[in-house]
């Protein structure tokens, strides 16, 4: 009966999921429609509301785009794939091979998402090449199911933004009610926060090896169809050559950075309070330098991680501009965003509101996939209702945080660097990923509901 159900949601969604610009566009057009009766405003000032918004995630897209880039590019070194190499050789059978790729996808997500879905997807690769008879459409779906869990992990940008009290921190995005820093103790590393991970994960694992198809209805891929090629590139003659494969610059950088870090943490008082979305990305920099060795190989791996940006290059003033439309306010003085969260918030006890936040975060993640775009949303509706209930600032925060995250399962946006390092495209994953949705979002409620108040 469930792998009939599976079957079903992967037929549906491969015949009707368009590309992810295609679902970027259509989002456009349904927000532009529904702002109009909601907030009072004629199709020209939807429109003025678009295109004034349409620039305003400039700075976090060029963040968001080195988390990918700069995961990426460590992921791809040569030592961290020697690693995915061993990995990749743990399990023997298609079922271990997919709960194997989910945990290992999920861990690596919750260190760095960017980190996390490149890594995920080459491990998927490689044990498919391995693992005989093992589904590559569901191996790689499994890969992509890690990121389920990302923005309650280090590299999560409302987490991560509630450590400082700067133009896109903690007052500025909640509605001037939060006038102290947050630190990670209280989100990511709550221990609310890590059991709900924990469970999450585990479950994850275990229905995406249940979703497994039955021999015949395997779909596996050619192991030469993976391999990739070397290449040979001259040994440096010349002086400028020379230079370029130099150790040494690359680890004078490396110690620079490495002086730094040590003195901000130790200013800091604790790593856990002292994380921000800036410091990830400068951690895996300095990392991704290192296993590179030198600055013509780091400078080759940026190159090549740099392409499976372009879905955020492309998207991201797409996205910017819903944005746009969503938090302007018409002749009535409500947005089409806090029209939906405050519907939520008009429901809620100080027992329901962090589920209803969450769940309100999960329908807003559709038309603002980015967790700091959310978070510009969200943050200054649903802090403000949250404090006034007697919610404290972290749990509403990783509410918004978590529902941000979930339904990623079905919005192929993120899904797009691992799709491109596997060959596939959206409609091959998001029928298993459809199942995660639902798996991890009943667990997850039920984790707010009834596990966060035993600890908040």
């Amino acid at each position: 009966m469930f792998k009939k159900f599976t079957n079903g949601c992967v037929k549906l969604v491969q015949k009707f999921l368009p590309d992810a610009f295609v679902f970027c566009i259509i989002l456009t057009i349904i927000v532009f429609i529904a702002a109009i009766p909601v907030t009072g405003m004629n199709p020209i000032e939807v429109a003025n509301a678009w295109g004034s918004g349409v620039w305003g995630l400039l700075l976090f897209s060029m963040q968001m785009a080195l988390v990918l880039v700069l995961g990426s590019a460590l992921a791809n070194a040569p030592a961290i794939k020697k690693v995915i190499v061993v990995l990749a050789g743990v399990p023997k059978k298609p079922v271990s091979a997919i709960a194997f790729v989910t945990i290992v996808a999920a861990i690596c997500n919750f260190i760095n998402w960017g980190f996390g879905l490149i890594i995920g997807a080459l491990l998927a690769k490689e044990v498919a090449k391995k693992v005989k008879g093992v589904d590559y459409r569901l191996i790689i779906a499994a890969a992509y199911s890690g990121f389920v869990i990302w923005h309650s992990g280090i590299s999560g940008s409302i987490p991560l933004g509630l450590t400082s009290l700067g133009a896109d921190g903690a007052v500025a995005n909640t509605g001037g009610v939060v006038t102290e820093v947050v630190p990670t103790s209280a989100t990511i590393f709550a221990p609310w926060n890590l059991i709900m991970i924990v469970v999450v994960v585990v479950v994850v694992a275990v229905i995406n090896a249940w979703m497994h198809p039955e021999p015949k209805n395997v779909i596996s891929i050619d192991p030469k169809l993976l391999t990739e090629e070397k290449i040979e590139y001259p040994k440096p003659s010349t002086p400028a050559e020379k230079l370029e494969n130099s150790m040494i610059l690359s680890y004078i950088v490396v110690l620079l950075g490495a002086v730094y870090l040590v003195y901000y943490f130790i200013n800091a008082g604790s790593i856990l309070n002292a994380l921000s979305l800036n410091i990830v990305n400068l951690i895996f920099l300095v990392l991704g330098i290192a296993f590179h060795k030198t600055p013509i190989g780091y400078v080759r791996a940026i190159t090549e991680a740099a392409s499976s940006a372009g879905g955020i290059i492309l998207q991201f003033p797409f996205y910017a501009g819903i944005q746009g439309i969503m938090t302007t306010a018409g002749a009535t003085g409500v947005s089409l965003a806090g029209a939906i969260s405050t519907a939520f918030v008009s429901i809620s006890t100080p027992r329901t509101f962090p589920v209803l936040c969450y769940l309100a975060a999960g329908v807003v993640n559709f038309f603002v996939p980015s967790g700091g775009g959310q978070w510009a949303v969200q943050g200054p509706i649903m802090m403000p209702a949250g404090l006034q209930l007697g919610v404290s600032p972290a749990v509403t925060a990783m509410g918004i945080a978590w529902g941000d995250a979930w339904t990623n399962m079905l919005q192929p946006f993120w899904a797009l660097p691992a799709l491109g390092i596997a060959g596939l495209g959206a409609r091959d994953i998001m029928g298993y990923c459809a199942i995660v949705l639902i798996v991890s979002g009943i667990i997850t409620a039920l984790g707010f509901l009834f596990l966060v108040p035993l600890f908040a």
